[in-house]
């Protein structure tokens, strides 16, 4: 079990912070530094040292703080290993997800809120970030499981087929670009385009998608780069510009007819959605958190 020095030990590390790590666990600034020098003393050595206005682990901060991840994993594999013998319903555990902003917005509270009924005790956390940032947020053990919309090639990560998505061309009912619903590919030239940050998996899917056209991204006249999905579409929204969009993202908006899909001669775009974990993960909490993902999904 982890001792309490190492508990706040891990929130100066992870916010970087003292001040912050104290906010976090709802003790005193004094406690927590009380709590690290209890630590150096015990282990003989610095865990962090001061740059500037922020402080940073040293090596053997690194170190202890590697490994008192992986403990802190083992700890709630084991907890959530023996409640669940008893008691589904009285299973403990903790479940922190990671997933890029359509599958955070629009596919995994359906099965966050599914799993929360089989497994009521069970903490459940949820990182909404673009894909770049879940897979670091994975590598640096802040999650157990990640979904992503693409399949990367790194050695210590495994990748699950989830589901797959289509992303369409969309605009606003008041545009005027929207009175004809279908066009030539090469007219998407012409038109002002809003795009999602850079490091979004839905931009890499789009890239690939008019790669498949014989066009490249910095061919359209892009206007506006924005964060987030609903940001784009509210962009959309209002505005004169025409934007990429998973169709599982905009249902309502085309239900109420708010944004109008154009379509664009020889232009799909499809995407797959993966489960990434550590390799080498055997969590019995990650297995039925995907077991039923899939099941509701119907994959």
């Amino acid at each position: 079990m982890l001792s309490n020095r190492h508990l706040v030990f891990m929130e100066v590390a992870h916010h970087k912070s003292f001040s912050r790590a104290s906010e976090a666990l709802f003790i005193s600034q004094p406690a927590v530094s009380t709590h690290i020098k209890g630590l150096e003393e015990q282990y003989r050595t610095k865990l962090f040292e001061r740059k500037g206005l922020q402080i940073e682990l040293t090596e053997a901060g690194q170190l202890l703080y590697n490994r008192l991840l992986t403990v802190k994993h083992i700890q709630q594999e084991t907890e959530f290993d023996i409640s669940v013998i008893h008691d589904q319903q009285q299973a403990t555990g903790m479940l922190n997800l990671g997933a890029s902003t359509t599958a955070a917005l629009y596919i995994l509270p359906k099965v966050m809120s599914a799993f929360h009924r089989e497994y009521p005790l069970v903490d459940i956390s949820l990182l909404n970030r673009n894909s770049e940032i879940v897979l670091q947020a994975l590598l640096d053990k802040e999650i157990n499981i990640g979904v992503t919309e693409e399949k990367g090639q790194l050695s210590n990560i495994t990748y699950q087929p989830f589901l797959k998505d289509q992303i369409v061309a969309v605009c606003s009912r008041n545009n005027p670009l929207a009175k004809k619903k279908n066009y030539p590919v090469k007219d998407i030239l012409q038109m002002p385009v809003a795009i999602r940050e850079r490091g979004s998996g839905t931009l890499e899917a789009i890239k690939t998608g008019l790669q498949k056209s014989k066009i490249r991204l910095n061919d359209l006249k892009i206007k506006v780069r924005l964060g987030g999905t609903e940001a784009l579409k509210n962009f959309l929204l209002e505005s004169g510009c025409v934007g990429f969009l998973s169709t599982r993202s905009i249902a309502k908006e085309l239900q109420h007819g708010e944004l109008t899909i154009l379509n664009f001669e020889g232009l799909r775009i499809e995407r797959s959605f993966y489960f990434i974990q550590r390799k080498g993960e055997t969590s019995d909490l990650n297995k039925r958190f995907i077991k039923m993902a899939k099941t509701i999904y119907n994959y």
